[in-house]
């Protein structure tokens, strides 16, 4: 076992207790503490010994055990163990005899999404470090395409984006809170306050205006030029979406809205119900038409007043070019914020010159492309802006 002046032990366990929490195991800082201490007093030599020493001292209960195994998988399942290396007695070629089977394995059970994980980087004799700086799904998948990634791996991305946060400009309420400033007065707990000084009021209680997140709507276009990036951005949607209820429709040939089937279920489970309702899937484009529908039934009766839009399309339509800049038009009046997701902006070369994305183009306040991980903060950063920009006169990215 390699010194642990040379291997952060402490980084790699709080990244593994993260990585447990974000996985609905009930792991806190003491446990992973308790962890930290049992590698240092058991010094573990083998996979399978550090598989039983963090078992022991982070699972509370049975149910946990299958989320526990794949976070362990991803983190360690790339390990060579030093034993297998060294030949000794009963060494074996293959480092998976020393590891118990545990579901999501290939020795016991379907693969798992961490089976072969690039990283433990190679010590000084050549071996896989026990200790390995913790290869996670941003830093291993964070700079590919999202239309390059299989379902597994898109599996992988969702703990990930569950740590990113669709947050919103904040908007004034029309219910009010207790505060120091503001334009009224509160009787009520100015008279409560009053009576710790003798019925004199000394200090007036105001009530200034409440603030919450604008609400954010998503059109997702589902057609099958953009079915990769669909998938993946309803993903980001659902998992940095949880502190605010967002909105969510589809659109090919017609508008699906998603809401109500997105709630409450996991990734997967989402995005396979996503694809039993919408029965356009994969289909044409009709970009202009599915808009008109929404500001018809949806927008305009409230639903997009105020509100920070998200379109997810490549502007490819097969429809009137006229039709989608009328009904743009409608919604950038109706809505606070407007901002358009397009993966072919990645390229240097793009240029909205032909299409629906020329017709949209002037009535978007933010133009990115959301085509892989690392692309996901500017578009954060465009959902969060409180303030309009005007994009008629630039190519941005």
């Amino acid at each position: 076992m390699p010194d642990s002046s040379t291997v952060d032990l402490a980084t790699v366990v709080a990244r593994f207790g993260a990585l447990l929490h974000d996985s609905g195991v009930a792991v806190g800082p003491d446990r992973s503490e308790r962890f930290a201490r049992a590698v240092l007093l058991t010094r573990p030599a083998t996979t399978r010994a550090l598989y039983w020493c963090a078992a022991a001292t982070l699972l509370a209960d049975p149910a946990d055990r299958p989320a526990f195994d794949r976070a362990f998988d991803l983190v360690f399942g790339g390990m060579v163990d030093d034993a297998s290396n060294r030949g000794g007695e009963g060494g074996s070629t293959s480092s998976s005899s020393n590891v118990p089977p545990r579901p999501g394995r290939a020795d016991g059970g379907q693969p798992g999404i961490g089976d072969r994980s690039p990283g433990s980087p190679p010590s000084a004799n050549g071996t896989r470090s026990p200790y390995p700086v913790i290869a996670t799904a941003t830093e291993r998948l964070g700079g590919r395409d999202f239309a390059k990634l299989s379902p597994s791996e898109l599996a992988e991305l969702a703990v990930a984006m569950r740590r990113l946060r669709l947050a919103t400009p904040p908007r004034r309420s029309r219910r009010t809170v207790v505060g120091r400033r503001g334009p009224s007065v509160d009787l009520r707990e100015s008279l409560r306050a009053a009576r710790r000084t003798g019925g004199h009021p000394v200090r007036l209680s105001r009530r200034r205006p409440r603030t919450k997140p604008r609400r954010l709507v998503v059109l997702c276009d589902i057609s099958g030029s953009m079915a990769p990036y669909a998938r993946a951005l309803l993903q980001l949607v659902y998992c940095a979406a949880e502190g605010q209820r967002a909105e969510v429709f589809t659109f090919a040939t017609r508008l699906t809205r998603l809401t109500r089937v997105l709630h409450r279920v996991p990734p997967a489970v989402a995005l396979e119900r996503a694809g039993r309702a919408a029965p356009d899937w994969s289909g044409g484009t009709r970009i202009g038409a599915a808009l008109r529908t929404f500001i018809d039934e949806h927008g305009a009766r409230g639903m997009a007043r105020g509100a920070v839009v998200l379109i997810l399309s490549d502007g490819w339509d097969t429809g009137e070019a006229a039709e989608l800049e009328r009904q743009m038009i409608r919604l950038s009046r109706l809505a606070y914020r407007v901002v358009w997701a397009n993966p072919r902006t990645q390229s240097a070369k793009f240029r909205p010159l032909t299409g629906g994305m020329a017709a949209a183009w002037p009535h978007c306040d933010a133009v990115v492309s959301a085509h892989r991980l690392d692309a996901l903060d500017e578009l954060l950063a465009a959902l969060a802006a409180g303030n309009r920009t005007d994009h008629s006169d630039s190519w941005g990215r």
